[in-house]
């Protein structure tokens, strides 16, 4: 009789452990890591923000999203970056306009020199074109979480430059691989230089490259301003950036969940919009405490650099940046 008990206690035993097991299995298969990648360096506030990010996914999804983010560039710049998210590498991206236009084309809207000169340029243009953006996003297989205004990019060299004929005896920065904006800036009497991004500052050190865009926070983080001591004040352009994820990851994550990601991730934009409103004036101020030099340049200057764009204009329009979405620009901000 006690064998009896005892087989029927180890039965028992056996069906609850199995059934812990079932659930334990059940709660693990649902959990879905989300690998993101992004050029914003370690110990920045668009890193923390990322981080934070993460923290308020999983507690939202009461920890079945778990996001691991690679920041730094460790996986590559930002055309590795998309091409590993076609691959199933990585599952999701923090990139700006350059990573974007790779997977949709219109993103190069952003690239129009000079354009946009406030916040009201750049909303314009993005609520004319984001539905149409995100759409074809969806089309290449990625959802668009956000998409917001980094910064404003200016041009910075290792020697002083005022005129476009200045810049045109240094060595550009360019993008590896945008061998379109490498033949624009070839035709137009410049020196562009193809590096990815991250090799950047290596290329400044040994002499590879002596100018490059970029908004004063990320020179400032990755300290290239110490060989390109020279800033001009001209708006060059608008940095944007983008949050996508992989449309099979995505569909992975309970429906349930979707509009709270989305919701957190769009929150973003607000702390960036907070970040922006200090970061230029406190970046700028603390480069020049380092021996940053600034270059300011009049309405006669700047009527030069606009002329100069102008003579651009057959190169960009159509061919780098789509016909129709380059005279919408255009049209939006003059």
């Amino acid at each position: 009789m006690a064998n009896v008990k005892h087989r029927g206690l180890f039965f028992r035993m056996n069906r609850f452990l199995f059934t812990l097991f079932l659930f334990i299995s059940i709660g693990i298969s649902r959990k879905t890591v989300v690998k993101l990648a992004t050029l914003a360096p370690e110990g920045t506030e668009w890193h923390g923000m990322l981080l934070d990010m993460g923290q308020e996914w999983k507690k939202s999804s009461k920890k079945s999203v778990h996001l691991r983010v690679y920041p730094g560039g460790v996986i590559g710049d930002e055309r590795d970056m998309v091409r590993k998210m076609r691959i199933g590498q990585i599952h999701a991206a923090a990139i700006t306009t350059e990573g974007l236009s790779e997977i949709v084309p219109d993103f190069s809207a952003y690239y129009v020199p000079l354009a946009f000169q406030n916040s009201e340029d750049v909303i314009s243009v993005t609520e004319s074109l984001l539905p149409s953006l995100e759409k074809k996003l969806e089309e290449q297989g990625f959802k668009l979480l956000h998409i917001g205004e980094l910064g404003w990019a200016y041009w910075f060299t290792s020697k002083p430059i005022k005129t476009p004929n200045d810049l045109k005896s240094m060595k550009i920065f360019t993008w590896a691989g945008d061998f379109k904006w490498e033949r624009l800036w070839e035709k137009a009497g410049y020196n562009p230089v193809p590096l990815a991004s991250v090799d950047l500052l290596s290329g400044l050190q040994t002499g590879l490259i002596n100018s490059f865009s970029t908004i004063p926070l990320y020179a400032l983080s990755q300290q290239s301003f110490g060989i390109a001591k020279h800033m001009l004040d001209l708006k060059w352009g608008v940095l944007m950036a983008g949050i996508v994820i992989d449309n099979r990851v995505w569909s992975r994550i309970s429906k349930k969940y979707h509009d709270d990601l989305i919701n957190i991730t769009k929150s973003i934009q607000n702390k960036q919009k907070n970040l922006n409103a200090n970061a230029e004036k406190e970046s700028i101020q603390a480069m020049q405490e380092y021996g940053l030099q600034v270059h300011s340049i009049d309405e006669n200057g700047l009527k030069i650099w606009k002329d100069e764009v102008k003579k651009m204009e057959p190169e960009l329009r159509g061919n780098i940046i789509p016909a129709e979405i380059f005279d919408k620009v255009i049209e939006l901000t003059q």
